[in-house]
């Protein structure tokens, strides 16, 4: 019977699991579900998500796929949505359930999920906090930014837990019956406050400003096994190993890039342009926040360069949304994944528009307090067709403001990977692609962060 390699991504607005077969490298079997675990909260531009709906959706992709295979799988990679923090508490984290074949675990003892997205943390409390020693600034939704701010406006609700890490974190923590958090340096870089020269947190500058550091992970090598399953999941045998949770794009990546020569368009929730930078590079000593390219860790001391847009497929989620709200307003039911198909099949009618949208309604880190706006309008660019051709193009637009192409052919790179589900789902947003870069833009199959973090931990182990 063949070997697998299971490989998970808890993404931003669903939950993917592949089987990758290790003797072919080819992936057999795929379950992605929407996690639909959103929740409103009652703290002001909060954006929090309920942790045992995602591990609930994680279960029901897990029992779909074939038991036969579960039973042969050597080993676990996990990736997730990266920056968010999920609190718990160590040995009551959550609860194994069933028996035989068939256990699985659901939370105990958890927050919620406060997500990337959470904008709690403006401006005027970021200025607040310390400098981060790091080549990374801090900015909301991060990690520690997130903790900074439940220590100053609700230090109750940190003494309930022990434990802190992602959401694909905890789990791994979960599923290998650790008493804390393994984080590797991919998703530490992420909290902010975590220099990626040491693979160190900033801790006496965080001690100084009265930071609860014993909620702060430990920090393992990316690529690193965590540990091993403590029970039987879902047929998966107990003492599989697990490997410490990776980011979701630097999984993405791996699964795209196959040479040195290329870059990755993702568009996702969110959008991100990335190609790796020298294997010699070394990031500047100090956090420029004004900067629109960051530079993310990767494996072995390398970095990616990252355009790393707040706003991407969750801005036409937005555009249906809307429609969809006017439309009850006005009594017509329609469902979003239909409106969603219409907007596309419209827009394709439309080769181009001069209607000039610009997305940035969630804002951008270089520029949290940015808003979109739409101008040129006129009473010939008004359909449905012109707007959501106008809105791809928008987002596209958007991502090449913060890394000009020319700076790719400067770099060396020759093409574009595309990959992320509103790139594959959304046919108007590959034209727009294409148009957008001096060099060819292709598609390849399994190419996103649950096959990349399968693959990470067949090729690298």
């Amino acid at each position: 019977m063949p070997k697998y390699v299971l490989g998970i991504d808890m993404g931003t607005s669903s939950v993917k699991v592949v089987l990758l077969d290790i003797s072919s490298r080819t992936v057999t079997d795929s379950c992605s579900l929407p996690s639909k675990a959103h929740v409103i909260s009652d703290e002001l531009h909060a954006n929090e998500q309920v942790t045992g709906q995602i591990i609930k959706t994680l279960n029901e992709c897990i029992a779909s796929l074939p038991k036969d295979k579960l039973q042969n799988v050597s080993r676990i990679g996990v990736s997730g949505q990266m920056h968010g923090v999920v609190f718990w508490k160590a040995k009551t984290g959550c609860d194994w359930i069933g028996g035989d074949s068939s256990q699985f675990f659901t939370p105990r003892d958890t927050s919620q999920l406060i997500t990337w997205q959470d904008g709690r943390c403006n401006r005027d409390f970021l200025s607040t906090l310390p400098k981060p020693e790091s080549h990374l600034s801090i900015a909301t939704g991060f990690g520690c930014a997130t903790i900074f701010w439940y220590m100053r406006h609700r230090p109750g609700f940190l003494s309930d837990f022990t434990v802190a890490g992602t959401i694909h974190d905890y789990v791994v923590s979960m599923l290998c019956g650790l008493e804390s958090c393994a984080m590797t340096g991919q998703n530490a870089a992420s909290w902010g406050y975590f220099n990626t020269a040491t693979n160190q947190w900033n801790m006496d500058i965080l001690k100084d400003a009265g930071f609860p550091v014993h909620l702060l992970p430990e920090c393992v090598p990316s690529g690193c096994i965590a540990g091993q399953t403590c029970c039987e999941w879902h047929g998966v045998p107990a003492n599989t190993p697990v490997g410490a949770a990776l980011g979701d794009l630097q999984c993405s990546v791996y699964s795209s890039m196959t040479d040195r020569t290329d870059a990755v368009l993702n568009i996702s929730t969110s959008a991100q342009l990335i190609y790796a930078m020298p294997l010699d590079f070394t990031p500047p000593n100090c956090a420029d926040p004004t900067s629109t390219i960051f530079y993310f860790p990767y494996f072995d001391g390398s970095y990616l360069a990252v355009a790393a847009s707040l706003n991407g497929g969750n801005v036409m989620a937005s555009l249906v949304g809307m429609l969809s709200g006017w439309m009850n307003e006005l009594g017509v039911e329609s469902s979003d994944s239909s409106l969603y198909e219409k907007l596309i099949r419209c827009a394709l009618g439309v080769d181009s528009s001069d209607l000039r949208v610009s997305p940035t309604i969630l804002g951008e880190r270089h520029d949290p307090i940015s808003l979109g706006q739409v101008s040129n309008i006129h009473p010939s660019n008004l359909s449905l067709g012109h707007i959501t051709r106008a809105v791809c193009r928008g987002i596209l637009d958007n991502i090449t403001f913060m890394m000009n192409p020319l700076s790719l052919l400067e770099a060396g790179v020759q093409s574009i990977k595309g990959s992320g589900s509103a790139l594959s789902q959304n046919a108007v947003l590959r034209q727009e692609a294409e148009r957008a870069f001096p060099l060819p833009v292709v598609y390849g199959q399994d190419v996103d962060s649950a096959v990349g973090v399968a693959i990470v931990f067949h090729t690298r182990l």
